[in-house]
């Protein structure tokens, strides 16, 4: 079997030799396209470049030197796209993209883009992008964010960063992009048909259609070709031409006198118009997927060789020698010339340092040292304004949700840039009013509704945070998360990683969820796993169980995300938004008062009740309210000293605070609401396995590994005030009394 990358390399040569040039699909010229003979001949070598890095690419896995091996063979006419914009431009970009890379990395003379990707290809620590964690086309330089093996998942933060761009402006926020920047965004055919891509595009179009600014251009390169599965010759402009709201423009990927021609046309409609483009590049993919992708299992040879023949770079130099810009015997020096500069740069590359320990690899996941100084705490008449009538009472003891409320009012005073948006939280104020009256408070500009799409509500927040702003977004119901993980796993999460640190997106997601809700039943209302969450490197989980210290670490949360650049996750126990009694009707127990502005609740503090040595229980949200009940009739009918520990801070778990709350303690309850696999109690059990030199006698109670069911069965799967008591005296060896004492 023929070595596909040897036989495109030697074709390249002998039919540009022969001067056998597959015949124009576009008549596009230099002259109509406004292209100066030079102007062509950088964009080819940008072209030859990239072809080689590819071969290269290759080579070097062969040698046990290279890690990756998705090239750009066939897409180079991407290039042209990269020439029609600026570098105001921030790109979202696929992985077969290195073509513009190269023409983009004119811009500045300083940057060797050849050497940059080859130490990005061998995993090298010197790598400016990454620092080795993976091959991505990225350059904070060149205003190009890294992005991973993405199939469609960047295109809803795409879409949130040129929406960020007006926001930004109608606010004055300092932001990272010019009033008149575009955003780029592009990815191959077989992506469009994915969820993701739908809902991107559908929100850029419902926004647009909505009278405000997107500008955005969607870059669809079009190979016919998903892996192995084909992408039908008509599908993507039969799908996007007559699409509302889009302007659909297609483009012959071959030959890069249309694709500059076309992209200009695309650059002045998004920048003038400031209204989304789709520009369709149709092209070819050789080479296969990646170096591992044998096309002859799926494809016929007839077929494999048409599309070679049909290669970018034999159409860009049959329009160099038809215009008499270069001859054969140039082209081919000049071809000659770029995989000499590729050698050498390997040759370098591959001497450069990796990383070499784990302390290396995890350290752009630690936060982000920042000198920024926090916005002050607001004034009294400005607070008074905000709360408008309701500032009178401001000492009355209230709610979770009202104090919630209160809270996110003074940080929208206190932080310019942070916007607050979701489903239904403007004018209905959430389904549980949780942000009620904030878009009076505010406007519509910082409080607003967004389509209901998990992906989309994610992505606008990652877009947001891009361009300056600290979106505190809503997930209405915990379960709904679901939906779009990958936004905060895939994209969010990762972006600060893979990119040493140099690209974030700070944040705080507001999620109601957990289970006890009465009168509201059902798995999709009372999810109780967080599972989800709590393996996602880097991100800050967090569930209060009052409203007092809901306040406390909304503000810390806001602190990390304003000076560490950090993405929090903040749960909200439903069932407890309008709780006002702990053990009797009327007793008002678990309503607050509203703390002092300045009072917080440290990073990783965890929250300490009594002083007992007979048992520590140790729970959080609907748990730890639960334990509350049960301590007090422990300790009246059993007569055993608790102490009463609330983790608050759920991921990263201090798990030397919890061991020096529980150091002289002889026995441990942890309980836990959510299920008995993969849940917290189990890193809390490891934790004290592992860590704890004097193990105290410890037990857990869990909910069942079950979904959560309608109407009032969910108490059978719960733990509930009983069972947390049986668990205990069962715990410490004494014996129940009679059912009426409790």
């Amino acid at each position: 079997m023929l070595d596909r990358a040897e036989v495109i390399d030697a074709n390249f040569i002998e039919l540009v030799n022969a001067k056998r040039f597959p015949a124009a699909k576009s008549l596009t010229t230099i002259a109509q396209a406004n292209l100066s003979h030079n102007d062509i001949i950088e964009l080819f070598e940008s072209q030859l470049l990239s072809r080689h890095l590819d071969l290269k690419s290759r080579q070097l896995k062969l040698a046990n030197k290279s890690f990756y091996t998705i090239g750009s063979s066939g897409h180079e006419g991407n290039a042209a796209i990269s020439r029609a914009f600026t570098l105001k431009d921030m790109a979202f970009l696929h992985y077969r993209s290195a073509a513009f890379m190269l023409e983009r990395a004119r811009f500045n003379p300083d940057i060797d883009m050849v050497y940059d990707i080859i130490l990005s290809m061998v995993a090298s620590s010197d790598d400016p992008v990454c620092s080795g964690r993976h091959k991505v086309f990225g350059h904070q330089a060149l205003n190009v964010p890294p992005q991973t093996s993405t199939i469609a998942s960047h295109l809803p933060k795409a879409v949130g960063t040129a929406i960020s761009i007006a926001r930004a402006e109608e606010l004055k926020i300092a932001s990272a992009l010019a009033a008149d920047s575009v955003i780029l965004c592009s990815f191959g055919d077989a992506s469009l048909n994915h969820s993701t891509a739908k809902g991107a595009i559908n929100t850029a179009q419902w926004v647009t259609h909505q009278g405000y600014p997107v500008p955005i251009v969607f870059i669809c390169e079009d190979n016919e070709v998903g892996i192995s599965v084909p992408t039908p010759s008509d599908w993507v402009q039969a799908v996007m031409q007559d699409a509302p709201n889009i302007h659909y423009l297609p483009a012959d990927g071959l030959n890069v006198c249309d694709v500059y021609a076309t992209a200009k046309h695309a650059e002045t409609i998004a920048r003038s118009k400031r209204k989304p483009v789709f520009l369709h590049i149709k092209t070819v993919r050789l080479l296969g997927h990646a170096g591992s992708d044998i096309e002859s299992q799926y494809l016929p040879q007839a077929q494999i060789e048409a599309k070679e023949y049909n290669d970018p770079l034999l159409h860009t130099s049959r329009i160099l020698y038809q215009e008499k810009i270069l001859t054969p015997r140039q082209i081919i020096d000049r071809y000659q010339q770029a995989r000499l500069r590729v050698d050498r740069a390997s040759e370098k590359a591959v001497a450069k340092p990796k990383l070499s320990s784990a302390k290396a690899v995890l350290s752009s996941l630690l936060p982000l040292t920042s000198k920024a100084k926090l916005p002050k705490i607001p004034p009294a008449a400005k607070r008074q304004v905000a709360f408008g009538n309701a500032f009178a009472h401001m000492q009355q003891k209230r709610n979770l949700s009202q104090l919630i409320n209160m809270a996110l009012t003074d940080l929208m005073l206190q932080y310019d840039n942070m916007l607050l948006f979701g489903e239904d939280v403007a004018r209905k104020g959430g389904v549980y009013r949780v942000t009620a009256d904030l878009v009076k408070r505010f406007g519509q500009r910082r409080v607003f509704d967004t389509l209901l799409d998990e992906q989309t509500i994610l992505g606008t927040a990652i877009g947001m945070a891009m361009n300056g702003f600290i979106p505190v977004a809503e997930i209405q119901f915990l379960a709904y998360f679901h939906n779009a993980c990958d936004q905060i796993r895939g994209e969010a999460a990762s972006l600060a990683f893979f990119s040493n640190g140099q690209y974030s997106n700070p944040m705080i997601v507001r999620i109601p969820g957990l289970a006890y809700q009465k009168g509201f039943g059902g798995h999709f209302h009372n999810d109780n796993t967080l599972a989800v969450f709590r393996d996602i490197p880097g991100v800050i989980l967090v569930c209060p169980s009052n409203g007092l210290d809901a306040v406390k670490l909304l503000r810390t949360c806001m602190q990390l995300a304003y000076k560490e650049r950090r993405i929090i996750l903040f749960i909200e126990p439903i069932a407890l938004y309008m709780t006002r009694d702990l053990h009797d009707y009327g007793d008002a127990l678990w309503h607050f008062t509203y703390p002092e502005l300045t009072e917080t609740i440290t990073f990783g503090e965890i929250g300490v009740q009594g002083t007992g040595k007979d048992l520590a229980i140790i729970s959080y949200g609907n748990g730890y309210y639960l334990a509350s009940q049960a301590e007090k009739l422990l300790q009246q009918h059993y007569n055993l000293s608790i102490k009463l520990i609330d983790l608050r801070w759920l991921n990263p778990l201090n798990e030397e605070a919890i061991l020096q709350a529980t150091r002289d303690v002889k026995h441990v309850l942890i309980v836990d609401e959510c299920r008995h696999s993969g849940s917290i109690s189990e890193a809390l059990m490891t934790m004290y396995l592992e860590k704890c030199p004097k193990l105290p006698k410890i037990k857990r109670i869990t909910a069942e590994d079950c979904f959560i069911p309608l109407g009032t069965s969910w108490q059978y799967v719960l733990p509930s005030k009983e069972n947390i008591i049986d668990a205990a005296l069962d715990l410490v060896g004494k014996e129940k009394q009679k059912r009426r004492a409790c």
